[in-house]
């Protein structure tokens, strides 16, 4: 009788949810999410013609120019800004028997006279050249019906291996990929070999890293509908050989599984909560060796207003630590900069975030506070980072963005995980076409 009643109470939130839902599980429930989301680019729908010559006349043209200023100042240390100009453009060919082909550029340089030289320059928008430019993107895809194939340089979102479009070029990845859409499932898997983009630095010498001697590969599947979100992953990165590889020896299997529940509480009030787990294996003696678990919860309110928490745990293996991945990472508690990673190394380990976001008309506001503690490792160092999180956005129009963030970093133990004490101003103005 009671298992009766569950069920029939289940379908009941359930159908309630689909009845009044006012569309806010579109909206970011992340702070990464949040600062990713301000300035991406959006790809055309692309054209689907019967004669291959018109692949080329129906080809369309998409992308963003970027202008972006960012800040250093460091406790007693020498501060450090640059400005850039950038943009990513991308030409795609329309389809024809399901197949279609893109190209894309991605540059960034920087502007003198608003740039520090020598050890006030700040590297990580252009490189440590002042001037990036590379292509970014270059695929072959076949669709038909719910399959679609892909081959070539790429961007690619996905839990352990993200683009983290957070400052003028993008990370995508050279990749083999194949999903499957069925109503509200989607599976996905494939194979990626090398990566560039904001977090592996922006090499001035050599702009692809590898993502293993072997690569990586990976499969999931997703399923969505207006009431529940959840997914199911496997990685398995392989050794990486490459002594200038940007992330290091990694080599681990990962499987990552998260649930996401979006009730509306009435037709003002929505509450969205969410659980997550992510299990690695070492391997190669790569010492990534880790069992994380997190929660998050976002309370909406008339659509503008949000308030938020998150948490994140991570288990001690002695020795050991964690990889959130190849970009931003996928724990709820990640903020701009600090991750949980930089202090599971060896020691139990949590982050606590907390913030509150609100959108008026074009203007929109984030602030939140992130606490990451690190219990005492062998050595018997301990860690505390505080994180502080300040934004602003303006969307005019849906071409135009104009945003602000000013990041706070203390590091309360001096153990000097993330950099020490310093603050980050970041000011981007954003055209997408």
């Amino acid at each position: 009788m009671m298992k009766k009643i569950i069920i029939a109470a289940l379908v009941v939130v359930h159908g309630y949810a689909q009845e009044v839902a006012f569309n806010v599980k579109e909206r970011e429930h992340s702070v990464r999410d949040i600062i990713d989301s301000v300035a991406k680019s959006q790809d055309k729908e692309i054209s689907i013609v019967t004669e291959a010559s018109d692949m080329f006349t129906d080809a369309k043209i998409s992308g963003g120019l970027r202008a972006l200023y960012s800040g250093y100042e460091y406790g007693g240390a020498q501060s450090q800004y640059a400005t850039a100009v950038g943009a990513q453009i991308k030409y795609e060919l329309a389809a024809f028997r399901g197949f279609h082909a893109a190209v894309e550029f991605s540059s960034s340089h920087d502007i003198g006279f608003a740039t520090g030289e020598g050890v006030g320059h700040n590297a990580e928008i252009s490189s440590t050249k002042g001037n990036y430019t590379e292509l970014s993107q270059a695929y072959i895809n076949y669709k038909n019906g719910g399959v679609n194939l892909r081959a070539g340089r790429q961007l690619i979102d996905t839990p352990l291996a993200d683009s983290d479009d957070i400052r003028i070029i993008a990370n995508t990845f050279e990749a083999y990929t194949l999903s499957y859409e069925w109503e509200s499932l989607t599976f996905m898997g494939g194979l990626l070999t090398r990566w560039q983009g904001t977090d592996t630095g922006l090499s001035a010498e050599n702009h692809w890293s590898d993502t293993g001697e072997d690569g990586t590969h990976f499969g999931g599947f997703s399923y969505s509908d207006d009431f529940i979100d959840s997914s199911v992953w496997y990685y398995g990165i392989s050794k990486d050989s490459d002594p200038n590889s940007a992330t290091g020896n990694v080599a681990n299997s990962s499987f990552y599984t998260d649930i996401s529940l979006h009730i509306e509480l009435s037709k003002e009030y929505a509450l969205h909560a969410s659980a997550q787990y992510l299990n690695q294996k070492e391997a190669d003696a790569s010492a990534m060796d880790a069992t994380i678990y997190g929660a998050m919860a976002e309370l909406v309110m008339f659509e503008d207003f949000a308030l938020s928490a998150a948490y994140n745990k991570s288990q001690k293996q002695e020795g050991k630590g964690s990889f959130s991945g190849f970009g931003g990472g996928t724990l709820y508690t990640n903020m701009d900069s600090m991750i949980l990673d930089t202090i599971t190394m060896d020691r139990d380990a949590q982050a606590l975030v907390a913030g509150l976001t609100y959108r008026y008309n074009d203007f929109g506001f984030m602030y939140v506070y992130g606490a990451f503690d690190g219990e005492a490792n062998s050595f018997g160092i301990k860690e505390r980072i505080i994180e502080q999180n300040i934004g602003f956005e303006y969307t005019p129009d849906e071409k135009v963005t104009f945003a602000a963030l000013y990041v706070k970093n203390e590091d309360k133990k001096e153990g000097g995980s993330n950099g020490g004490d310093w603050e980050n101003v970041r000011v981007l103005l954003f055209y997408n076409f």
